[in-house]
This record gives structure tokens, sequence and C-alpha cells, in this order.
């Protein structure tokens, strides 16, 4: 007598929890995605560009190497490059930070 209820109460047991997770799946997703796509320096310019600042524009760290900077600049002047609709401006400051970076100048080198 006590099987035939234990064997129920276990069958609503596995139906309230595939109800439950069937509910959180769908809550899953429903929610908006998160981007994915990384965040690049925001902040206005200083007069004179250092190290700190060019590694944030380009998002990468101070003390990486050549090769990382210069595919960092790739990337970052692929989505502000001024034939492609980006600004002049924002492409010299770009060019600035790679030089910096790559120790080419002191600084301050823009055109603008």
């Amino acid at each position: 007598m006590a099987t035939p209820f234990l064997a129920g109460l276990a069958i609503a047991a596995a139906a309230l929890a595939g109800r439950y997770g069937i509910q959180a799946w769908q809550a899953i997703k429903t929610r908006p995605p998160k981007p994915k796509i990384r965040k690049f320096y925001e902040g206005g310019f200083q007069t004179t560009m250092t190290k700190r600042e060019a590694a944030l524009i380009l998002g990468v760290r101070e003390n990486v190497t050549p090769d990382k900077v210069k595919e960092a600049h790739r990337r970052v002047m692929v989505a502000n490059h001024p034939d492609a609709g980006g600004s002049h401006y924002l492409a010299s400051k770009i060019n600035e930070a790679k030089d910096v970076m790559l120790g080419k100048t002191k600084g301050s080198g823009s055109a603008f």
C-alpha cells in the first residue's frame, strides 16, 4: 500500500522539478544578451599623450609586445577609419597612441 503512494509522490516531485526547470530555462532565454564587444577608451584626451593613455586607447596593457600593439591598432582603426565614416581626429589619436606604445614619439605628435 505504501509503494503506490511513494511512486506517486516521486512522479509528482519529478513533474514539479521538470516544470521548475522549464520555467527557469525560459527565463534565461528571454534575458537580453550581454554584449561581447569590448569597450574602448571613452575618456577625453590629455594634452600630452602618456603611455597609460595610449594603452587605454588601444585596449592593451602598458607592457605588451609590439606585435600586440600593432594588432590592437589595426582592430581599433578598422572601427574608426576615416574612409569608413570614422573621425580624422580619432584616427590621428589612435595613430599617436600606437607611436607612443612603440616608442616612436614622446607624445603630442597629433596634427589636431
